[in-house]
């Protein structure tokens, strides 16, 4: 799977683009006190780079260098930096009550380890910290979308079962809803998400 996403994200374009996700931009809008951030499998660092842009502390983590690399390179074109670890979610140490605010756009975690992962993440946010979340639906394949996505179905997410994982959180908002992509050449098109918000 490494090699599959260094493959990917050495290539010259930025594959998502660099604008940051409209979803994520909208939630982050919304809160006024900035703190430490957490961006998990943030792969070409477009929304991490603009949380810092905005006066978050941002870490970041992918395990692809080729990632990260392209990370760094954006970020100077914000006049802006993050700290950006090699790691896969399993060996990353999330720690406790560490982050203010934790995002997982399109981060799809294999079944065998999502729920601990989830669950790694509730611990790590602090009391009043804020989780944000953006992942392709099951009808992503079933309805075809040609948008991106993981082709396996159970690495897809539903609203029921991030309010599952993320039940210990407050303030649970989501939807689940067909949305129009326009994020680089690997999200364009039609495509049918999950999105989820929740606080410690």
């Amino acid at each position: 799977m490494k090699e599959f996403w260094d493959e990917r994200f050495t290539k010259d374009e930025f594959i998502y683009g660099t604008e940051p996700n409209s979803f994520l931009t909208s939630e982050l809008e919304q809160l006024t006190a900035k703190g430490n951030a957490l961006f998990a499998l943030e792969g070409e660092g477009r929304n991490a780079c603009y949380a810092s842009s905005l006066g978050w502390d941002v870490e970041a983590f992918d395990f692809s260098e080729a990632g990260k690399e392209k990370a760094l390179k954006l970020c100077k074109s914000y006049n802006t930096s993050i700290d950006y670890k090699i790691s896969n979610a399993e060996d990353f140490e999330f720690g406790e009550n560490k982050y203010d605010l934790v995002v997982l756009i399109y981060a799809h975690l294999h079944p065998s380890f999502r729920t601990k992962i989830h669950q790694k993440i509730i611990t790590a946010l602090r009391p009043g910290g804020k989780l944000i979340l953006e992942g392709f639906h099951p009808l992503q394949l079933k309805h075809n979308y040609t948008s991106g996505g993981p082709k396996n179905l159970e690495m897809l997410y539903t609203l029921d079962m991030m309010k599952t994982d993320f039940k210990d959180l407050s303030s649970i908002k989501g939807a689940e809803l067909e949305i129009e992509l326009n994020e680089g050449n690997y999200h364009k098109g039609k495509g049918f998400v999950t999105r989820f918000t929740g606080v410690k």
